[in-house]
């Protein structure tokens, strides 16, 4: 971990705003590595896809607290955070309701409109999901925890494989051009996260005032797209039991790597 730091420090120069940006780099890389894997697995069964997004699911749960809620806690006390969470919950269930997008299963939401393609609704439902973890990664490095910014990185890059993969998947499923223009689809989806990164890094070093409100915020939107949009997902085709103990094995090892990586 310390290695780790060392690099981004030394190319970042210090600096929040850089280290935030090449945050979201890494973590959109490691969605495009997640979107490649359909060249050697283009028809994965459901079960392994419920079972892979139940595991982001309990990383991103784990690293709303570890790495987002219980930190912002230590500033101006739990008031500030719980307000952050509400309206990172609203302004995300605003997003969803406002701008049309298409689930696998879930079908079309959001304000319909006939001249978007399909595969543009399928891009804009994954970067309403991506949105917050860019934010994430952004305030985590904004807070000036470096140490703590590098595990949620790192966590929400290990989950992006499996969303990025997905989004993939069900791109070449829907008959959206050959494996080449599926791997497109799901570098595009993972792209929002790297303004959002610097997004994020700049409310957060605005002042440390408003710090527990923007890391709240983003756990707050992290926990909608969990409760709203994977969970649901994952439980509609009877693989409810493969999924949640891919959320619980997600969980597991976000703790691990928060206290293993922070000792």
């Amino acid at each position: 971990m310390e290695f780790i730091e060392k690099i981004l420090i030394f190319c970042a120069g210090g600096n929040k705003i850089i280290l935030a940006l090449i945050g979201g780099i890494i973590i959109s890389l490691l969605n495009l590595l997640g979107a490649l894997l359909v060249f050697f697995i283009p028809k994965p069964s459901d079960k392994l896809m419920d079972t892979l997004l139940g595991f982001a699911a309990g990383v991103m749960l784990a690293a709303s607290f570890t790495s987002l809620i219980i930190p912002a806690t230590n500033y101006n006390g739990i008031f500030p955070v719980i307000l952050g969470i509400i309206l990172g919950a609203i302004v995300l269930d605003l997003g969803d309701h406002i701008i049309p997008h298409i689930h696998k299963v879930i079908g079309e939401e959001g304000i319909k409109r006939k001249r978007i393609r399909g595969v543009w609704l399928l891009i804009l439902a994954i970067t309403i999901h991506n949105m917050p973890e860019g934010l994430a990664v952004g305030v985590g490095f904004g807070s000036g925890n470096i140490k703590d910014a590098i595990i949620l990185m790192l966590a929400i890059g290990i989950q992006n494989i499996p969303e990025g993969f997905s989004v993939s998947v069900s791109a070449f499923e829907a008959g959206y051009g050959k494996k080449f223009y599926s791997v497109l689809v799901g570098l595009r989806s993972g792209l929002v996260e790297i303004p959002l990164a610097v997004l994020g890094a700049l409310f957060a070093s605005i002042s440390e005032y408003i710090l527990p409100y923007v890391m709240g915020f983003a756990a707050g939107a992290m926990l909608y797209v969990i409760s709203d949009e994977i969970v649901p997902e994952t439980h509609r085709k009877g693989h409810e039991r493969l999924a949640t103990f891919g959320t619980i094995i997600g969980l597991v090892l976000m703790l691990y790597m928060d206290i293993a990586f922070a000792s």
